[in-house]
């Protein structure tokens, strides 16, 4: 599990120099939320990119899958083909996915151990603590539970800690209402006055999950099918399991998260149109078709980037190739015969096509000389 948790450290810190900057933990999350979404702004590009170009694929998929139920391997080399020869590659939105769920923990463990990752209180001293308490250092609400012992004046607790550590928990612990909700207490599944309001955030952040997951598949112009329905009815079960296990700082993190994640997905359905991604990616589609019926194949080519300056590869068409290669043999004689030629080759052409279509002058034809 710990690997999971490695984003935990750096964003630790992010959460640090936004407490300095705003000591109120509600805000402090917030601006944190936004910050690391802004950050994760071209992911989120690429992924929106990928899944609108792997929709055109889909009605191809569904009739491999169809047309080979019963023939799973024959099933697997038409979808490799198909990966082959159109570039369908259903795992290039991954990355994206992968580095969002390390997020996603690194901000868990922040939430789990604020005083260690915001406050940076020493594993030894929360240790102790600990074992004062009579639970374990791997407790999520170990926290919350330290705090609520500095606020009650618990010495066997207080006495852990030095007093630099001591002054900055309590210090800590008068920022953690927002709106009157104490962001390290726990939600708890139950209808009593005083457990209600915990119950606002994890409610929210269910909403918005459902509300992002159905505008950012309708920007990327997916349907729902087979595992994406499982995940998109998963997804919340996991979720209810960490808005009632884990501080509800954590459903404030993701109720900000989902919300701008909406908006931006909307944003960038407007400058991805998914629609238009697919009749491109179709087009193309349909172009290799042509060239593999007639039997021509698409040429590899190495390039610089004129904008990165890097050497990139990739696939240039018959039509396109012919293209270059006249371009670059009409350089090439230019070149050589730049000596010997007097009139610019643009003044040759033009007297040349005068010649073959010459213009009419009262009734004759004339051809530019002066009488």
């Amino acid at each position: 599990m710990t690997l999971f948790y490695i984003l935990g450290t750096p964003l630790g810190y992010v959460m640090e120099w936004i407490y300095k900057l705003i000591p109120n933990y509600g805000w402090d999350i917030i601006l944190f939320t936004l910050l690391i979404r802004l950050i994760s702004i071209p992911l989120s590009i690429s992924q929106q990119k990928n899944m609108a170009k792997m929709s055109a694929f889909q009605p191809m998929v569904a009739d491999i899958q169809k047309k080979y139920a019963k023939n799973q391997e024959k099933q697997q080399e038409e979808l490799t083909k198909l990966q082959q020869d159109f570039g369908y590659n259903p795992m290039s939105g991954c990355l994206p996915m992968f580095l969002n769920f390390f997020v996603m923990f690194g901000v868990l463990d922040v939430v789990y151990r604020p005083l260690q990752r915001i406050l940076h209180v020493t594993t030894a001293s929360m240790e102790l603590a600990a074992t004062a308490l009579g639970t374990k250092v791997a407790d999520f609400t170990l926290s919350t539970k330290v705090i609520t012992a500095v606020l009650t004046g618990d010495t066997t607790v207080t006495s852990v800690f030095n007093a630099t550590e001591l002054a900055n928990i309590t210090e800590f612990a008068g920022h953690m209402n927002f709106f009157g909700i104490d962001l390290t207490q726990v939600p708890q599944l139950s209808l009593a006055p005083a457990a209600l309001p915990l119950l606002v955030f994890p409610i929210l952040s269910l909403i918005t999950m459902f509300l992002s997951t159905h505008i950012s598949m309708k920007a990327s112009g997916q349907q729902m099918q087979g595992s994406m329905k499982i995940m998109m009815y998963a997804m919340p079960l996991m979720f209810v399991y960490f808005g009632f296990t884990v501080p509800v700082a954590f459903s404030l993190y993701y109720t900000i998260s989902n919300i701008v994640m909406t908006a931006q997905s909307e944003i960038m359905r407007r400058m991805y149109d998914p629609e238009k991604v697919k009749a491109q990616v179709m087009a193309e589609i349909e172009l290799k078709k042509k060239q593999q019926r007639h039997g021509v194949k698409d040429t590899t080519v190495h390039e610089i980037d004129p904008q990165t300056g890097k050497m990139v590869e990739h696939n240039v068409s018959a039509s396109e190739m012919n293209k270059r290669r006249l371009e670059l043999a009409r350089q090439l004689d230019a070149e050589k015969y730049k000596d010997e030629r007097t009139v610019p080759l643009a003044e040759l052409e033009a007297q040349n096509n005068a010649a073959e279509h010459p213009m009419m002058l009262n009734g004759k034809e004339y051809h530019g000389e002066e009488e």
